[in-house]
């Protein structure tokens, strides 16, 4: 049984990038983690700001890795994002889209597609291909209207080369050039942790969310209520994990030393 301030986790909600890998290298152990978890009677849900692979390539990831998930334990940023469009369009339709296959792919299982011939909407995420006639193409239709929808606002990521650059740069030059804010659907807003409490079928209060992002990962668990717990294999700190305010619940060197 874990237990962070006399509340008893039932669930967690993972971040991946930073926090379970590096790009394709494993941080710890993770069939041992993952066996931790569950001999803890602990329910878990992986939820990345990473859009650019697909739920089904995830799933493939994880099981190169020993560990076997189902779909529907996996959510992303774009995931999020097609069903955040569906609220909106119930009906699917075209939409301009700059992004990457996984993106196209996942919107499209909600039956949305790409169009420059009357888009309902300017759906964004990491483009790792972007060019100056893409972002000039989503900027002038945001100007004219077009509602805009991006996945989430992280700036970097990590690599075992180093920190890079997020979608995040790619959504502050849509901004700038458009100067409209774009609707997120990715952490640290709630719409993602919303789809993973759903699935886990608890409690905010019973939940852990551990992240290596303060901004995104800790910001959003603790916008929803969740118990937070930040790791110092990716992004941020310790020393900016003391600052933060309110602090995480847990700062740890590693996400095993959940269990150690």
């Amino acid at each position: 049984m874990l237990q962070i301030q006399n509340k008893v986790i039932k669930a967690a909600i993972l971040d991946m990038d930073g926090v379970l890998w590096r790009m394709n290298t494993p941080i710890i152990d993770l069939p041992k983690l993952f066996t931790n978890f569950e001999q803890h009677g602990i329910k878990v849900m992986l939820a990345t700001n990473n859009g650019t692979a697909t739920i089904d390539g995830y799933v493939k990831k994880l099981s190169g890795f020993g560990v076997e998930f189902d779909k529907t334990q996996v959510v992303t940023s774009a995931m999020a994002l097609a069903f955040l469009l569906k609220k909106h369009y119930p009906s699917g339709g075209p939409l301009y889209i700059l992004g990457e296959s996984a993106l196209i792919e996942t919107l499209a299982e909600l039956g949305f597609y790409h169009s420059e011939e009357k888009p309902l909407a300017v759906a964004a995420g990491l483009d790792r291909a972007f060019t100056y006639e893409k972002i000039k193409n989503a900027s002038l239709m945001i100007q004219k209207g077009l509602p805009f929808y991006f996945t989430n606002p992280d700036p970097t990521y990590p690599t075992p080369e180093g920190i890079i650059p997020g979608a995040g740069t790619l959504l502050a030059a849509l901004e700038t050039a458009s100067g409209v804010k774009a609707q997120l659907a990715g952490k640290p807003l709630p719409f993602l942790f919303e789809v993973c409490l759903e699935r886990l079928e608890c409690t905010a209060e019973e939940t852990l969310v551990v992240g290596d992002r303060l901004d995104t990962d800790i910001l959003g668990g603790q916008a929803s209520g969740c118990k937070t717990a930040l790791v110092l294999t990716g992004i941020s700190s310790r020393e900016e994990g003391e600052a933060w305010n309110p602090k995480p619940d847990l700062i740890l060197d590693k996400i095993s030393d959940l269990f150690d």
